[in-house]
């Protein structure tokens, strides 16, 4: 499913309030308050949306892709915030102590009572501090597991809030077909918080994992082995990631994604390449072998390319030579003996993983890989600075129907644009460069 399907889709639901209102037949207020109500009325429905987009559903992630659903996310929560800035302060018909008997479809004034008011004001201050802390988040003074949990929870009270101040308040929304609409919408949305923090993680109960093994395989850089318990084997494509959780049950907090680095082909073993950013991630030397594990997954639309593909480019940065690292192993596994380079860029040589394995790797007749270092020793005899455009050209200019090649660049947001800018300068179609970034401004 491409993502404009999925931008009709969306302004398929969120423009159904404005059409059910429209069709109520009841006499319209002032222009400007009706554009007020339908501020209101649009921004509700995005917002019950929002909990579809954030969601781990595969049903949509799969078909247009997670890094692509949760940037609608993001983006959309703007559009919100943009639109309910600008709704309480449009009206110009006034709120009577006594609404006259007459005017039983509220024309001339605003069904507001001090309840109603009171969820609207505390639903429009909390979805302000909400989207504030989500965009501020890198810079809070506390950890990602807190600002989860109080995004779940602050997520669930707006929602209770606002359906109250909607279908109280709201003119239109009381009528049956808009108000059984929202019923409908909220359910969906309150049953994708219960999926995600309650039957998630009852469905990994079925299926535990156990640490194998966790070894340092580079500067800051760990490899972590888990397997299932009863070591059936993970069903998943090359190149996709899981959410982690190391602890004694699936009811926590404390879960990470990681891209799978071991082929599909090798079984039961499933290997992560994690660098040392985080609380968790600089707690890998302490977990110990048979410590119990969970994941959700798989997840992710960065897989490798079919047989269309002539050759595959593998651009990484850093440990985003993770999931290139799995397809070029399955590859291998496989007898895919279709041309593929590797371009993989590092600040300095200790953080270079699995040296061994890329050298036998390029001792093949298929295979080229070139490591360069914007940092380097006086001893380093390989490619020297970033992941631009002269060490694309120097990695990729043997081949001559490059052009034509699948191209996969995974690492820094920084750095998948550079690439991204490289290859089209070099006459690379768009459709031929696939990534996936989780990063946004």
């Amino acid at each position: 499913m491409p993502a404009p399907i999925l931008l009709l889709i969306y302004l398929a639901l969120v423009l159904t309030p404005l059409v059910l209102a429209w069709l109520s037949g009841m006499p319209p207020r002032p222009f400007i308050d009706e554009l007020s109500t339908g501020l209101a009325l649009v921004a509700f429905a995005a917002l019950l949306v929002e909990f579809l987009l954030s969601g781990r559903f595969r049903t949509i992630s799969d078909r247009v892709g997670m890094d692509t659903t949760m940037r609608f996310h993001q983006l959309f929560a703007r559009l919100i915030v943009a639109l309910l800035l600008l709704h309480p302060f449009l009206y110009t018909t006034p709120v009577p102590d006594y609404p006259p008997p007459w005017d039983v479809t509220a024309q001339g004034y605003l069904k507001l009572t001090i309840e109603t008011l009171a969820s609207g004001v505390l639903a429009w201050i909390l979805l302000m501090v909400l989207v504030v802390t989500a965009i501020a988040r890198d810079a809070l003074p506390y950890s990602y597991e807190t600002w989860r949990l109080g995004h779940g929870i602050g997520s669930a009270l707006i929602a209770g809030l606002s359906a109250h101040h909607v279908l109280e308040a709201g003119r239109y929304s009381a009528e049956p077909p808009l108000s059984i609409f929202w019923m409908v919408l909220l359910g969906f949305a309150l049953a994708s918080l219960l999926y995600v923090y309650l039957i998630s993680p009852l469905l990994q109960i079925r299926h535990p994992y156990e640490v194998l093994s966790v070894r340092r395989i580079a500067e800051r850089t760990w490899e972590l082995a888990i397997a299932r318990k009863d070591r059936k084997p993970l069903p998943f494509e090359a190149g996709q990631f899981v959410w982690l959780n190391i602890g004694p049950t699936p009811f926590s907090l404390h879960e990470n994604p990681f891209s799978i680095s071991s082929a599909p082909a090798a079984g039961e073993r499933i290997e992560f390449v994690i660098k040392e950013v985080g609380d968790f991630t600089r707690s890998l030397a302490g977990i110990r072998p048979s410590a119990r594990a969970w994941i959700d997954g798989p997840h992710g639309s960065l897989t490798a390319p079919g047989p269309e593909a002539p050759g595959i480019g593998l651009i990484a940065g850093g440990v985003g030579i993770a999931p290139l690292l799995c397809m070029l192993r399955q590859m291998r596994a496989t007898g895919d003996l279709r041309p593929v380079a590797l371009l993989y860029g590092n600040r300095v040589e200790d953080q270079i993983v699995y040296r061994d394995e890329l050298e036998r790797l390029a001792a093949e007749d298929t295979v080229t890989v070139n490591p360069v270092l914007s940092e380097p020793s006086a001893e380093w005899r390989g490619g020297i600075g970033l992941v631009d455009a002269e060490s694309i050209a120097a990695t990729f200019d043997g081949f001559s129907d490059a052009r034509d090649w699948t191209y996969l660049p995974c690492g820094p947001p920084a750095m998948i644009d550079s690439a991204n800018a490289a290859l089209r300068a070099r006459g690379v179609k768009p459709s031929s460069i696939r990534s996936e970034r989780f990063v946004y401004d």
